[in-house]
């Protein structure tokens, strides 16, 4: 998130964590807030534009308020046949930010640059994602005493092996086509190709899923761009299946020490950081949601964002991570083994009234 946040948190019960960090943020120099988002249609596509590039086009929740109605007047138009979705400024896609929900036409996301938190919500659920070699992901939540939400329990478990284990506890960042290898995006593009991409796509008439496949299908093949370089994971692929298949994150870091390679010790001093809470959420949050439905595992989520706002660890790592910036939270409890496993139980459990009806 790009925008600097200028006083504590107060104890706040709001709906998710955008809704509690934009209390406090002080947005770089706002456009009126309907240019933050725009919407266009060109042909038979409706096009959104995040537009708040001097904040890594981060969602705000006016931009949520919008970007939603929109989608759903969309999907009842039987003159808009697919939605693309992009930011601009050429820097980030978006960086941050809450939006949930689900698209029934087809779904272009032209992740090019920066792609975190929100971003990855209003992205990885759609039909199709391009990356670029400009593109960044990361799902860097533990680190703020979070959690992977915007239905990281439900892609994350689905990845290859145990990459998305790896990277909701640590953090990792995929750059370029490593995110494509990852199994995150669909397809693979030179960023100075998508204003073609995108004209091409606008001008299909009464355009099928398979008609924007086939123009996908033929940029991508066309991008030689780090075409023959392996998957950065590749020659760890091995160690990180069965070190994150432990059932518990004491095993988890069990495992790494006995590893012992350069990857595992670096894996490790990165798990260290991370808030004991969140790491142990998270392992669970994916295990559980390996078997649910994306509407299920978005109430779990909710669950848990709940009970992250009636905590402790949330407020402290957005202190300092994003006020103090001292990158030096002081989680509570300190240690894995001081996170009971009747807490995570609770974070679990159903809210009564309070839960979320989709």
């Amino acid at each position: 998130m790009a925008a600097r946040v200028l006083s504590p948190l107060p104890r706040l019960k709001p709906f998710n964590r955008l809704q509690v960090i934009l209390q406090h943020l002080k947005m770089s120099k706002h456009t009126n807030s309907t240019d933050e988002v725009v919407f266009e249609k060109k042909g038979s596509a409706g096009i959104i534009t995040l537009n708040r590039p001097k904040a890594l086009n981060a969602l705000s929740f006016s931009m949520i308020q919008q970007i939603h109605p929109q989608i759903k007047t969309w999907e009842q138009d039987p003159e808009t046949f697919l939605i693309i979705i992009k930011g601009s400024g050429g820097k980030a896609f978006c960086a941050g930010g809450d939006i949930k929900g689900t698209c029934k036409k087809p779904y272009v996301a032209l992740i090019d640059g920066i792609t975190m938190g929100g971003g990855v919500g209003v992205s990885v659920h759609g039909h199709f994602r391009v990356a670029t070699e400009k593109t960044v992901f990361s799902m860097p939540e533990t680190a703020i005493g979070l959690f992977p939400d915007v239905g990281g329990g439900y892609f994350l478990p689905r990845l290859s092996g145990k990459i998305g284990y790896c990277l909701a506890l640590t953090g990792f960042r995929l750059k370029g086509r490593d995110v494509l290898k990852a199994g995150i995006a669909t397809h693979f593009v030179e960023s100075e190709k998508l204003p073609a991409l995108e004209k091409d796509l606008i001008a299909l008439k009464s355009p099928s899923k398979e008609n924007i496949a086939d123009i996908l299908n033929f940029y991508h093949t066309k991008c030689k761009i780090d075409q023959e370089k392996d998957f950065v994971l590749d020659e760890h692929i091995e160690k990180i299946n069965s070190i994150f298949s432990a059932n518990s994150m004491e095993e988890i870091v069990t495992k790494l020490k006995q590893d012992g390679s350069p990857f595992a010790t670096k894996q490790l001093e990165t798990i260290n950081k991370m808030s004991p809470t969140s790491l142990k959420i998270t392992l669970r949050q994916l295990r559980e949601g390996a078997s649910m439905s994306l509407q299920d595992v978005l109430k779990m989520e909710y669950r848990l964002s709940q009970a992250c706002m009636r905590g402790h660890d949330f407020f402290e790592g957005v202190r300092a991570v994003l006020i103090d910036k001292d990158q030096c939270p002081k989680w509570k409890p300190a240690t894995l083994e001081e996170v009971s496993d009747e807490f995570v139980d609770n974070c679990f459990k159903p809210l009564g009234n309070n839960d979320l009806k989709l």
